[in-house]
């Protein structure tokens, strides 16, 4: 097995666990295992655990961003691309296995210990700030709703992960247009 070939292998496993387990509840012999990896490749490809959780986030941002792009882009312009937002992220808090904010989670277990992770999650974030800034920006909203829109996403994925409901998006989805229509 090649170096690229571990790699997928391992963060696909890793991914899976910590998303489920919780990064710390999940041993580095536990992705090994789940992965088919030797534990002597997982230390050559990733040696730490926080460099395996720091491109396990990275490959999930890049996945997350481009799935809620793709569907935004399928919209009309305008204020219909910004609440398209929200209609995504119902969809994404009904998949089976949705246990909210992979970043918001490894946030909590890790961001206080770990610089690495707090920085990709704050890139994260940061991304997708700028991302519903350029959405509001070319509905001709105002730049102090993005703020507001930004925390009701937030929050929505926050109360779907407690909740175990999708129906935060659609209340979240409520807000973000009476917030547009007040601007």
């Amino acid at each position: 097995m090649d170096h690229a070939e571990a790699e997928v292998r391992l963060l696909e496993a890793a991914e899976g666990l910590f998303y489920e387990r919780g990064i710390q509840a999940v041993g580095m012999d536990q992705v090994r295992t789940a992965s088919g990896v030797s534990l002597k490749r997982l230390y050559q490809v990733f040696p730490s655990k926080s460099e395996l959780v720091k491109a396990c986030l990275e490959r999930r941002d890049r996945r997350w961003r481009e799935r809620l792009a793709a569907y935004v882009d399928e919209r009309e312009g305008g204020e219909e691309r910004v609440l398209a937002v929200f209609d995504w992220l119902h969809e994404w808090f009904a998949e089976p296995g949705f246990r909210g904010c992979a970043f918001v989670n490894s946030f909590g277990e890790l961001g206080a210990v770990d610089p690495a992770v707090a920085d990709t999650v704050r890139a994260h974030k940061s991304a997708f700030r700028d991302y519903m800034a350029g959405l509001v920006a070319d509905a001709g909203g105002p730049e102090r709703s993005v703020g507001p829109l930004v925390l009701l996403a937030e929050g929505a994925m926050t109360t779907a992960a407690i909740s175990g409901s999708p129906e935060a998006a659609r209340q979240a989805r409520c807000g973000a247009a009476q917030l547009l229509a007040a601007s």
